[in-house]
């Protein structure tokens, strides 16, 4: 009987920054993260006080619905951007809001500050939001809660209008250089929708949008998953784990850009854990469909 074990996270909510980090830099927010340029030397100056190994992008988790017409408050070299109100009260008017323009806006700039650290010589993780992250900046929870409950042909095509967003902004992504994407749904775990829901999403959700978007970064982008991700995967039988050798014991998200494009998704550990080692191997994951 498939069973979805949950993964103990600490990095569930950690994206943003600190003003330890902000403070000294000749840089004005919130209107530092409305540019690329910025953005570019922010994530640069987060690289180095940190000694990471990569540039993370964006600063938060609200990019993709303020494209879609959510309300973000930009905050400041304290907090990063971060949801400000809802804009709708029924779930069938999720179906009206408008396409993504990728052209436009803070979701254009991002994917400029990719391009600019690529050009740079930066290594690049870009983060990408799952659908219950997405909405709980459009509707209150409760709202989608009772819909899928009560309206489950509606939330239905309220997931395959994120997913087909998803797909568009994984594929530009990939074009403007990114190293890794990171897909992560902190709003949609296992400890908070539930193992029935957790399931459902799985099957109809995630899994097919994973496939598609490997279609569209196969040979040129890595997707990491959360664990918690992953481990649905896994618990559901959807996909297995695969060792693939790294040399020697190095950083995790080393051996994940170590292994490259022998693989479409990691997934093993968060890429936040810095301190996390592959002890000359690395589990990727691989589905079990084929």
């Amino acid at each position: 009987m498939a069973e979805i074990r949950d993964f103990k996270c600490t990095y569930q909510n950690s994206a943003g920054i600190s003003e330890e980090v902000t403070r000294g830099l000749d840089l004005q927010f919130p209107d530092a993260y409305l540019h690329a340029d910025t953005m570019a030397q922010l994530a640069v100056h987060i690289r180095k006080t940190e000694q990471a190994k990569f540039c993370e992008l964006p600063f938060c988790h609200t990019v993709e619905a303020e494209a879609m017409g959510g309300i973000v408050n930009l905050g400041d070299g304290r907090t990063g951007p971060r949801a400000k109100e809802y804009i709708c009260t029924d779930p069938q008017k999720l179906l009206d809001l408008p396409d993504i323009d990728y052209t436009t806006g803070r979701i254009a700039e991002v994917l400029k500050a990719c391009r600019i650290l690529k050009e740079q010589g930066e290594t690049v993780v870009f983060m990408i939001s799952g659908p219950f992250t997405i909405l709980n900046v459009l509707i209150d929870p409760r709202y989608v809660f009772k819909a899928m409950r009560k309206k489950p042909e509606i939330m239905q095509q309220v997931f395959d209008k994120i997913r087909e967003e998803l797909l568009r902004f994984t594929e530009r992504i990939a074009d403007a250089g990114a190293d890794i994407i990171s897909y992560a749904d902190s709003a949609g775990t296992l400890n908070i929708i539930g193992p029935k829901n957790m399931e459902w999403m799985t099957r109809t959700f995630t899994w097919p949008y994973l496939k598609e978007a490997g279609k569209l970064t196969a040979g040129r982008t890595q997707i990491a998953l959360c664990p918690k991700t992953s481990f649905a995967l896994t618990g559901l039988g959807l996909a297995e784990w695969k060792r693939i050798p790294v040399g020697g014991k190095i950083p995790y998200v080393e051996a994940c850009l170590q292994v490259g494009n022998q693989c479409l998704f990691t997934g093993q550990m968060c890429l936040k854990n810095t301190g996390y080692m592959a002890d000359g191997k690395i589990h990727v994951l691989v589905s079990t469909e084929e």
